[in-house]
């Protein structure tokens, strides 16, 4: 698997996000990606050794609350994609990036899909970009 995607997707500032211009990161929609489109920074992830790759169809971007080993976070899905594993289990993969810019890779069930007005993901966004804006 393929997660380095430089610093942007296309994007010229960092390529990371505020609670409230979210919607200017381009989604990668209608293909699934291949290692050239991580290259290209148009994707976040390009799996191999999968069978039936298919994109999944799904209103993107798309602010999510991904739980993860350190715990919540908040991150945008701009890439989601459904493989089945050499064991015949379908995986919904999503391709995020963070607040800070960075990307990476979360199952689908490993993420709540949220509105950006959601008050835990708005809050998870100012604590990512400035840690001591956090919650007294």
């Amino acid at each position: 698997m393929m997660t380095d995607r430089g610093d942007d997707l296309g994007e010229e500032d960092g390529g990371g996000f505020y609670a409230d211009d979210w919607t200017r990161l381009k989604p990668f929609v209608g293909a699934v990606a291949t290692l050239d489109d991580v290259q290209a920074r148009r994707a976040i992830f390009a799996l191999g050794d999968t069978d039936d790759p298919r994109p999944i169809v799904m209103d993107l971007p798309q602010p999510v609350i991904w739980w993860d080993d350190d715990g919540e976070q908040a991150a945008i899905a701009v890439q989601a994609e459904s493989h089945l594993g050499t064991d015949g289990e379908e995986m919904e993969i999503l391709g995020l990036i963070l607040p800070d810019g960075e990307g990476a890779v979360a199952l689908m069930d490993d993420v709540d899909l949220v509105d950006d007005s959601d008050p835990t993901w708005r809050d998870l966004v100012t604590r990512a970009i400035d840690p001591s804006a956090a919650d007294d």
